[in-house]
């Protein structure tokens, strides 16, 4: 895919569109999603003949926007109180619950209350409605929901619920930093057999079944990020599920605004990159475990339960640098400096992130998939653990018919 293709597909803004809508009786914070979520699978060209297997919205889109509602909400409020930009909070940790499938139909309509609230520390939750009925938009594509969706009548049971906290930046105590060294040292053969664009997209359905039959040449019309998935089959050979690993490196489609760029607040701008990650994480984790589970010809049913996502940083190290797609990894970084705080002599800092994804256990109808997120320069900036359904076809009428292997 080459860049103007790139350039066809959503960027943040786009994407996680969100309008403040006035107060209720139910929360003086209140915002709408104006644009539809993005749903695994839509993308396939028609050549590829590929079935449709639900019409669930893609999780990391609620998920992501509750946080953004949260940060719009903590936002308002620390401007009420006349914050100073060096004592304002950045987003630290979201514990996300999906409690019904998203209708990427329907606009989400969140409604936010803070909990708790300090100089250092608060707290606030999110809830994520649907309207009952349908949208009343004119879009031909029903890709765009009017602001005015928000007085149809929701859903009697929330969609999604979320606890997010926000923290106050500070400095390492007694200068203590310290991690494990980084995928880029760890597999730094792997990834430097290939430059980044040279691995394949990162499928928009990654279950063995579905590659098989569609191919891996499939970008797709994932939003936000270029998003490719390194081989790992080779380091994986052999080792018990709970050893393996992915790979996922992704970058930027376009820049977001930063306060240097006279368009923002600065932390609130680096917000936004915090949840860029949020988004992103959540992509294809449950389909990648099931199949080192060996689901990947007979996965009935994968979806989330819960998701937590912990920022480990100070919020403005998760901001991504925006640059051109053939920057190489730095496969030698000087993570030690980078995760105490310091800035590496002579290090450019890249513009491709990788998340290190591994699946430690599977049961009862259900799988966890963990992840640390980590920056160009190495740094350890985020964790992902996620608790799923995972269930496979058990009776013959259940399999699908398409599947060659079936």
């Amino acid at each position: 895919m080459s860049d103007s293709e790139y350039d066809k597909l959503l960027s943040f803004q786009e994407a996680l569109e969100l309008v403040k809508l006035p107060p209720d009786s139910t929360s003086q914070y209140r915002f709408i999603g104006t644009r539809s979520a993005y749903l695994p699978g839509c993308d396939y060209p028609p050549e590829k003949e590929m079935p449709s297997f639900h019409s669930a919205a893609y999780g990391g889109h609620v998920y992501a926007q509750s946080a953004l509602a949260a940060c719009r909400t903590w936002s308002e409020i620390e401007d009420q109180k006349r914050t100073p930009q060096s004592q304002k909070l950045g987003l630290h940790t979201i514990h996300g619950f999906f409690t019904a499938a998203g209708n990427r139909r329907r606009p989400f309509i969140y409604s936010c209350t803070p909990l708790t609230s300090t100089r250092s520390f608060s707290t606030l939750s999110v809830t994520a409605y649907q309207p009952s009925v349908p949208s009343s938009s004119s879009s031909p594509t029903n890709d765009h929901f009017p602001v005015s969706d928000a007085a149809l009548p929701l859903a009697p049971s929330p969609c999604f619920t979320a606890i997010i906290s926000f923290k106050a930046s500070e400095p390492h105590s007694a200068g203590i930093a310290i991690q494990e060294p980084p995928p880029q040292i760890r597999f730094r053969q792997i990834l430097g057999s290939r430059k980044p664009t040279d691995w394949p997209p990162a499928p928009p359905v990654d279950i063995d079944g579905v590659r098989a039959l569609v191919g891996e040449d499939v970008v797709g019309r994932f939003p936000v990020v270029e998003m490719r998935k390194v081989d790992m089959s080779a380091y994986n050979e052999g080792k018990p599920v709970h050893e393996r690993r992915e790979l996922l490196l992704y970058r930027l489609l376009r820049p977001l605004p930063l306060a240097s760029d006279g368009n923002g607040d600065g932390m609130h701008d680096a917000n936004n990159h915090a949840i860029v990650h949020a988004y992103v994480v959540d992509r294809n984790g449950l389909l990648m475990a099931c199949n080192h589970l060996g689901m990947g010809w007979t996965l009935g049913k994968a979806a989330s339960l819960s998701y937590s996502l912990v920022f480990h940083t100070n919020v403005d190290e998760c901001v991504m640098r925006y640059g051109a797609r053939e920057t190489g990894l730095d496969l030698n970084p000087d993570w030690e400096s980078r995760s105490r705080g310091g800035k590496a002599q002579g290090e450019d800092p890249g513009v491709w992130w990788i998340q290190e994804a591994w699946f430690p256990r599977a049961g009862a109808g259900r799988g966890i998939v963990e992840s640390k997120i980590w920056s160009p320069g190495g740094v350890h900036v985020a964790t992902e653990y996620q608790d799923g359904l995972i269930r496979s076809f058990e009776k013959e009428e259940q399999k699908p018919k398409w599947n060659p292997k079936l």
